[in-house]
Parts: C-alpha cells; structure tokens; sequence
C-alpha cells in the first residue's frame, strides 16, 4: 500500500514529467499501481483498526449509574473499585482513578501540618451529623492517635446517654483505654469554656463520672479549630464517601432508607474488612497492625461496666384464687396453652 509520502512523491514525479516507466524505476512501485493512483484523485489512507474494548468498558455504565445515585456526593475510586471487582473486573484502580477525572476534576489538597502522639497517648472523637429531620442519623466517630484504628457508631440521638454508651462500646471495641479524649465543643462535653480560668472548662458532671471510671482525661480542641482534631475530623470525610454515601446510594438504587440498625452492621463490617485494615496514607501501616502495638499502652478496661444491665423482672408463681370458679384451674390452664385467653 502506498503511502502518503510515497504518493507525494509519485505526485511530484509525475508533475516533473516522469514517464510512469521512469517512475516505476525510481519508485520501485508497478505501473499499474501507478496508473491507478494518478488516476485517483483520493489521497491513501490506513484503515483504522478495530478499537479493541478495554478491561473497564463493560463497567462503565454501571459506575455512571452509581455516580447518578450518588449525586451531589463523589464516590471515591478504591471503593468503586472494589465494587466492580465484584462484577469481573480485573483492571487497576488507575483505570477507574482516569475515567472518574473525566467527570469531576481534580482539586488542589490543602496543606496538613500534623501532629503524632506516642501510644495510647490520645483517643479523638467526634459526631458526624449525615442526616437530619424527623428521622435524623448520626455516627459517634473515636480514632486513636497513634495507630489511627477508628470505631463507628451510628444513633438517631446526641444526648449525653447515648453519649456514655458509645464510649463504653468504642473502648471495648479497641480493648483498652487511652490517657486522653479530645472533644470540640460537644453541648453533651463541655458546659462553659474557660469557666474557671484560661484552659480551664466547666465539663459535663455525667462526663466527668465517665473519665473517672474510665480512667481517661477530656481535653477540648481550641474553638474554630478543627484540625485540632484532624485525624478524627479526616476520618469523618473518609467515613462519608467511602461508606455512608456508597451505602446509601446502593440502597436507594433498590429502594430502601437506611436506618440505624442496619448502619451498624454495615460499617462494623467495613471497619473490619476495609478501614483499619487498608494501608493509611499517612503512616503507611494498617491500623489494625499499629492497634497491637498501641493496645499495650493503654489503659486496661475497667471490670464492669459504668452502668450496669438492668436484672430481668422475677415474676413469682402465680396462685389461683381461693373462691370458688365455674371451671377449675386445669380448663384454665388448658385455654390458656391454646391461645384462647
């Protein structure tokens, strides 16, 4: 086949006045293809090759139905990934990373400073309000400062009580307690900032019962700074888009609300399998593997719990009544075994 500088130059020969035999020596093509190119007034081409369908094109419908479901919020890549992974695929994230910049351009990060403690130094926590209203959802988020292994609570309530129960579930979850909590300025944690002097907070009488059994001490984050608290406040993002959005865009796909209960079975899955076991990007370690090391120095949980369960009501054995009945207590007993009182 001949090709475009080829026909240039048979072209230019023949402009030139070149015989079709003198072009055929300095060519090296036949005469007749010659012939059949001067007479053509087409330029030669290549025939583009079939396109060969990629490892994500069979999946890009369903991550363009899964970013619809999820709108306003993004999806990141890792958990599309997995989810299509699911489905056969067998390419690299990279490939998803390249088709989702196609649908939502890249924003510069913003700067981190951070700050380590040593282990079992400090627990952060934190509420993630997701859903308000009538019927409204909250997730009570603890992260350990050292390791970065987090717990997750969902609620439908803020209140101090609720409060105490995510505490005793976080630090049994972790297997220990840490020296400290550090809170932003939670109604249910602190009454009064500064109240008895600079760094000085008039805290939750319920809170304080809370540190004392625990063994922990609260600490407040300073006000409007809340990358004070940035390891539980990063999580908090990472908590909303790469579970609760994909969670409740899945749902809503098949028609279901997500409701507490189901919330905490989801995401005590996903802490498992996803969160404190993948690589973090900061410490390039798996929480769950820094949680050993952490676990050691923290404190030990305390042997009952700060409330305990309430005993079951002992009914005592019934009596029938002296007087006498119409029927005797074996009919009664009889009606009773088949539903009919």
């Amino acid at each position: 086949m001949i090709g475009k500088e080829e026909s240039m130059e048979i072209r230019i020969l023949s402009k030139q006045g070149k015989s079709i035999r003198e072009i055929k020596r300095i060519t090296g093509h036949s005469r007749n293809t010659i012939r059949k190119f001067l007479r053509s007034a087409a330029e030669p081409g290549y025939k583009e090759r079939a396109k060969r369908p990629g490892k994500l094109d069979p999946f890009k419908r369903f991550l363009e139905e899964r970013m619809k479901a999820a709108l306003p919020h993004r999806l990141p890549a890792p958990v599309l990934t997995r989810e299509i992974r699911n489905l056969g695929f067998t390419g690299s994230e990279r490939l998803v990373r390249l088709f989702l910049a196609k649908h939502h351009p890249a924003k510069d990060p913003e700067p981190v400073v951070r700050f380590e403690t040593e282990p079992g130094k400090q627990m952060q926590a934190d509420w993630c309000e997701l859903r308000k209203g009538k019927d409204p959802l909250y997730a009570f988020v603890a992260t350990l400062g050292f390791s970065r292994d987090a717990f997750v609570m969902f609620t439908n309530s803020q209140c101090f009580d609720v409060l105490r129960e995510c505490h005793e579930a976080a630090f049994s979850f972790f297997g220990g307690v840490p020296l400290e909590v550090l809170y932003d300025n939670m109604k249910t944690v602190v009454l009064e900032r500064n109240a008895f002097g600079e760094g000085k907070h008039r805290f939750h009488p319920g809170l304080w019962d809370v540190a004392k059994h625990f063994g922990f001490m609260p600490r407040l984050c300073k006000p409007y700074r809340a990358k004070t608290k940035g390891k539980v406040e990063r999580f908090n993002r990472y908590l909303r888009y790469s579970f609760y959005y994909p969670l409740l865009s899945r749902l809503k796909q098949a028609g279901l609300n997500l409701d507490v209960a189901t919330a905490n079975i989801e995401v005590r899955k996903w802490l498992d399998e996803v969160a404190n076991c993948r690589i973090h990007g900061e410490t390039n370690e798996r929480p769950c593997d820094r949680l050993e090391i952490e676990r050691h120095a923290m404190l030990p949980l305390p042997q009952r719990l700060l409330v305990e369960p309430a005993k079951p009501e002992v009914i005592g054995p019934a009596f029938w009544p002296v007087t006498p009945l119409q029927r005797t207590p074996a009919i009664y007993e009889q009606m009773l075994q088949e539903g009919r009182l």
